[in-house]
């Protein structure tokens, strides 16, 4: 019988995947599946690496991170195989995304943030949404409010509340990204979140949190009592 050791090195991940599951593999030997073959001087393995190491968070968020281009730009990656790496990206951020069902209540910022996590984490701008509710915290819909530079984002009240009466929100949550991977709230954050709770007082329409996504960890204004 022939052992994982001796297997040809673009086949190892499979074997291993086999016979001792998928929670044993490293990043890049489940990137070296989806890679499937090497070139003639590099294998499956240490195509994942160069991906891996070569992005700037040296870790596997590179595949959400990197273009179509930067990832055919490696030796071995051609068009097809890029593809089908920005897909499995894609298609783990709408797993996550749709494990937080919208038809839940959706009044605890936990909920919330589990949510927008992959949309928001992996952005290297910071995006506002504005998510809108009903009366009984069930989702209506959301609108992204601006797209700013990496340290700044502004939001207007005004446009805000009109978009969430054209709607019938009854509650809003604010919800944005960090890109340096820290969710705590710039003095800019708590400012704008105190601007857009006292607009919706006047109004009617209750801003129920403000969630900052980092790195995989997120911060609740309202938890911290910060308006």
């Amino acid at each position: 019988m022939t052992t994982i050791k001796e297997l040809k090195k673009d086949l190892q991940p499979y074997e291993k995947f086999v016979t001792l599951g998928p929670e044993v593999l490293t990043d890049a030997e489940l990137l070296a599946i989806i890679i499937r073959s090497g070139t003639s001087d590099k294998t499956s393995i240490d195509l994942a690496n160069e991906i891996i190491d070569g992005s700037k968070e040296g870790s596997i968020l590179s595949i959400n991170h990197m273009s179509l281009q930067e990832l055919m730009n490696i030796k071995g990656i051609g068009k097809v195989k890029a593809i089908e790496i920005k897909a499995v990206g894609e298609l783990s951020r709408r797993i996550s995304k749709s494990s937080v069902p919208i038809t839940k209540d959706l009044s605890s910022p936990e909920l919330i943030a589990s949510r927008y996590m992959e949309d928001l984490r992996h952005l290297e701008i910071e995006h506002l949404i504005m998510v809108m509710l009903n009366t009984k915290y069930k989702f209506i819909g959301d609108c992204t409010l601006s797209k700013g530079t990496v340290n700044f984002s502004v939001a207007s009240p005004r446009e805000a509340y009109i978009e969430a009466l054209k709607n019938g929100a009854v509650y809003i949550c604010l919800i944005h990204n960090h890109p340096s991977g820290d969710p705590t709230p710039s003095r800019e954050d708590i400012k704008i979140t105190k601007r857009m709770a006292d607009a919706g007082k006047l109004i009617g329409i209750t801003l129920i949190d403000h969630i900052i996504i980092g790195d995989n960890i997120f911060f609740s204004m309202k938890q911290k009592q910060l308006f």
